[in-house]
């Protein structure tokens, strides 16, 4: 047995998930080249290791905690018909008996609090400590029952806040969390604590601070656990990552890259406030520059637009320089449904860190930076790159160093 943690259970991408799973096992939806790429028979150490038939699923939400999984998939499946109802009602059974916990949200910005009423622990009145005490009740429930486990943060993104010498070390951090500093913490990051404390992986499905902050990866390796992100990679990054290295690869100059986002539902609500979308922003401008070495001119905009729901369109304009200096254009249209992309990957990564701790690996697994936008440490973006990486990692147990797989990028 095993399973997968989800924080924001009731979005979107967690909500498809969980129907993906509980569809498949009963046979009703396929499984073979549908975009989950653990499926794939290059991935054969993986998915016998861990069947998709023998993986649970819980998480904590943040609302509507009166409904179970089967509500709240329902919910999002009105609102988008995003796949045949049919594999929602085959489900039934199973997600009828999950149930979200109650979850923080400390810090996770005008964009969340947009979503409407919040159901948190802090809202209770707990401290830090007893909020992280909380959560971890949770994931050993959860560990207990279920085996092996890996936490994904597929929440809606939070602001960067800044931070301080106090994040820098184990110890002061955990001063914050002593003191109740409530001002220098965010809800991904006592997710991540949480889970590293209970000895279980931690990926980042978002651009949150998660398992970046030094203070926290230094727990991570005190507890010998892997974890990996940040933000997965699914639509118009995926593109620019594989677009990318064609120029490089040509020897053609990009001069600038201008990418419009366009996407509803509650991504959209969240992305619209600026806070929340700096961090997402970053992100994706960082994916054209660690795939060819430098930093062309680029824009990048995302805008709500209700109409679209949990579809995403993304329309780029690239210039670039070719022979005699003679400028040329492409342009391209992205048409994706954010869920039916994420949902797959965020099992996969779930999988593949449950993987690196079989093997006994820990720390940042740099070979997963092919599911990832900004991959941890400034890996390169290069999708033909990160997948050659990641299939010797799964099949020969290859690792690189570091400072092989980070991108060099001439300012």
């Amino acid at each position: 047995m095993a399973g997968i943690w989800l924080i924001g259970a009731y979005g979107a991408v967690s909500t498809t998930t969980m129907t993906g799973i509980a569809a498949i096992k009963t046979g009703a939806a396929p499984r073979v080249q549908v975009g989950m790429v653990t499926e794939a028979p290059e991935c054969d150490p993986i998915r016998s290791k861990f069947p998709l038939e023998e993986i649970a699923v819980g998480g904590h939400e943040v609302r509507f905690l009166d409904r179970n999984a089967y509500q709240a998939s329902e919910k999002i499946w009105e609102e988008n018909v995003h796949f045949q109802r049919s594999y929602l009602d085959k489900g039934k059974n199973e997600l009828s008996k999950i149930k979200a916990k109650k979850g923080t949200a400390i810090n996770c910005g005008p964009g969340v609090d947009a979503l409407g009423e919040l159901d948190t622990l802090e809202g209770e009145g707990l401290t830090l400590s007893e909020i992280i005490s909380r959560i971890m009740k949770d994931y050993e429930s959860f560990k207990n029952k279920n085996g092996e486990v890996c936490v994904i943060n597929a929440a809606s993104t939070e602001p960067h806040i800044p931070l301080t010498e106090a994040h820098q070390s184990l110890d002061t951090f955990e001063g914050l969390i002593d003191e109740n500093q409530t001002e220098m913490v965010t809800a991904s990051m006592l997710y991540a604590y949480a889970a590293f404390k209970q000895k279980i992986p931690y990926g980042n499905f978002t651009p949150s601070h998660g398992a970046t902050v030094p203070a926290i990866r230094e727990l991570a390796v005190k507890q010998k656990m892997p974890y990996m992100g940040d933000d997965g990679k699914t639509g118009e990054t995926l593109m620019k990552t594989t677009l990318a290295p064609m120029f490089k690869m040509r020897n053609l100059k990009i001069l600038g890259w201008a990418g419009f986002n366009i996407l509803g539902d509650d991504d959209g609500v969240t992305l619209s406030k600026d806070a929340n979308k700096a961090s997402k922003i970053e992100s994706k401008d960082k994916a054209i520059s660690s795939s060819i070495g430098y930093s062309p001119f680029s824009i990048t905009e995302i805008k709500y637009f209700p109409p679209l729901v949990d579809h995403k369109v993304a329309w780029d304009y690239i210039s670039y320089r070719g022979f005699l200096g003679t400028k040329m254009a492409l342009q391209f249209t992205w048409h994706g449904i954010d869920s039916i992309l994420a949902a797959p990957i965020a099992i996969d990564i779930a999988r593949s860190l449950m993987f690196a701790k079989s093997r006994g690996e820990f720390g940042a697994i740099h070979e997963l930076a092919f599911f990832f936008k900004h991959p941890i440490d400034d890996i390169i973006g290069n999708t033909f790159i990160q997948y050659e990486l990641y299939n010797n990692w799964i099949n020969e147990g290859r690792t690189v160093e570091l400072k092989k797989m980070q991108a060099k990028i001439v300012k």
